[in-house]
C-alpha cells in the first residue's frame, strides 16, 4: 500500500506521541480511505469504518473540523488492530 505524503503526515500524527489534538478529520477519513478502508456515513455525525475484518464507528468532529485527543487513540488502537504501523507504512 502506498500513501502520498499528506496521508503519511496524517498517519504520523495519529501515531505521535503525545497524543495530538489537532489532526483534521477530513485528513483521518482519506488517510483511511488510502490504507483501503470503506467509509460510509452512519447516523448523524456516526461514520462506519471497515479495513480489513476490524469494523468501528467513529464520530465526525464537531463543531471544531479538528479530532480530539480521545479520537485520536481510538483511532490508533483501530489501526493497530487492523494490522497498521506507522514504522511498516514509511518508506513504502
Amino acid at each position: 500500500m502506498e500513501l502520498n505524503s499528506k496521508n503519511q503526515k496524517t498517519l504520523n500524527a495519529v501515531f505521535e506521541n503525545p497524543v495530538r489534538a489537532n489532526i483534521s478529520g477530513n485528513d483521518i477519513e482519506s488517510m483511511l480511505i488510502a490504507l483501503g478502508a470503506e467509509v460510509s456515513q452512519g447516523s448523524g455525525s456516526r461514520v462506519r469504518i471497515a479495513l480489513g475484518e476490524v469494523r468501528a464507528v467513529f464520530h465526525r468532529p464537531h463543531p471544531e473540523k479538528e479530532t480530539d485527543k480521545g479520537a485520536v487513540k481510538s483511532m490508533r488502537r483501530f489501526l493497530i488492530e487492523a494490522g497498521i504501523k506507522n514504522d511498516e507504512i514509511q518508506g513504502i
